[in-house]
């Protein structure tokens, strides 16, 4: 199988995918992934922008590149829009919010959200000096770190790639400054004006607690943020806020696909694409696929077990690890909630499941 869409190196050209909605590609360092869309909505004030890109100066630059060639300045953007709390979707919010006092918009969920951060002492520019030291200390620190520590099925927790840990450690120490404040929280329904037309947030759980998406009926269009992906499906996490979020998924999934009229899916990775319907039910259907083999495979030991042989039958040694697990556990759970699995605990405390 050749690369897929999302997978695709960034390219430098701006493009319009709508009325007043420019497309612009920002490179990513991310397991799977090539790029993210940063798209600009323009209107007569300037331009609110989606999703700008990972934290750090590399991501930075690409921003203001894609500004420069769309005939913007970063004192253009007025508004920045989250779709969620992953750091390649929010990276660039704090930044556009100290050089151009934007509004920063996020879901009244977002979880990453933080004021008052002291100024640093240095750049962030800076931060590249000390990658080798911080490289030898990497180790010693992670016992405190988010990511250290056991998960609810007793495997560590899944982890940025060195690289990245290092860089959030970094960021963390000069103030946390890479954290946006959200300024305009959004609830699901809430209407807001973007391109000159009125929009509609859409609370789409399932990638994470906070995620939401935007339509706009005017030009039937979706900004769909990571919900719903062109050629790839999300990562489901068992690590959420939500008491099953493959569920919460389904059912967000299920909302996004009955909304009338729209033509055009604007994904934050990927190619706009036009059959939403049609997406959302392979999606599903791959999920319900990995459901039925998660049944399979507790057939096949024919006793309860843990998270980590459930995950090892259902996915290539490739991908072994904590990824698979967490996704492996979301979906254990679902089935348990649905009342198509036993859970028990084992003399060490660690979950163990058998499904019907």
């Amino acid at each position: 199988m050749g690369r897929r869409e999302e997978q695709e190196r960034a390219r430098s050209a701006v493009t319009e995918v709508a009325p007043g909605v420019l497309r612009m590609e920002l490179p990513i360092r991310m397991p799977g992934l090539g790029h993210v869309n940063m798209y600009a909505l323009l209107d007569s004030d300037g331009a609110a922008v989606i999703d700008p890109g990972l934290p750090g100066p590399f991501a930075w630059r690409a921003v203001e590149d894609r500004l420069r060639r769309a005939g913007l300045r970063v004192r253009n953007v007025h508004t920045v829009l989250i779709t969620h709390s992953h750091p390649d979707h929010f990276g660039g919010a704090a930044r556009f919010q100290r050089e151009a006092g934007s509004k920063i918009v996020a879901h009244s969920r977002f979880s990453l959200a933080t004021s008052g951060a002291p100024a640093p002492e240095v750049s962030v520019d800076d931060l590249a000096a000390e990658q080798a030291q911080a490289e030898e200390e990497a180790a010693a620190r992670d016992a405190d770190e988010p990511w250290s520590g056991n998960t609810p099925w007793g495997g560590e927790r899944p982890r940025p790639a060195l690289r990245r840990r290092i860089q959030f450690r970094m960021m963390r120490w000069l103030g946390r400054r890479w954290l946006p404040e959200i300024t305009d929280p959004v609830s699901h329904g809430d209407v807001v004006r973007l391109a000159g037309r009125e929009m509609t947030a859409l609370h789409t759980p399932g990638h994470t607690a906070d995620h939401f998406c935007l339509h706009d009926p005017e030009t039937g269009t979706l900004l769909a943020g990571d919900h719903v992906l062109p050629t790839i499906t999300p990562h489901i996490s068992g690590l959420s806020l939500t008491r099953d979020p493959l569920a919460a998924f389904f059912a967000s999934l299920e909302e996004v696909a009955a909304i009338e009229g729209v033509r055009n899916v604007l994904p934050a990775h990927g190619h706009p694409f036009s059959d939403l319907r049609g997406r959302t039910v392979a999606i599903r259907r791959h999920h319900e696929e990995r459901l039925s083999r998660v049944k399979e495979i507790s057939h096949e030991i024919g006793r309860p077990a843990t998270v980590t042989e459930f995950s090892r039958r259902l996915f290539r040694p490739r991908s072994w690890g904590s990824m698979a697990e967490s996704e492996t556990y979301a979906h254990l759970e679902h089935l348990r909630f649905a009342g198509e699995a036993e859970r028990s605990v084992d003399p060490s405390g660690e979950p163990r499941f058998l499904a019907r």
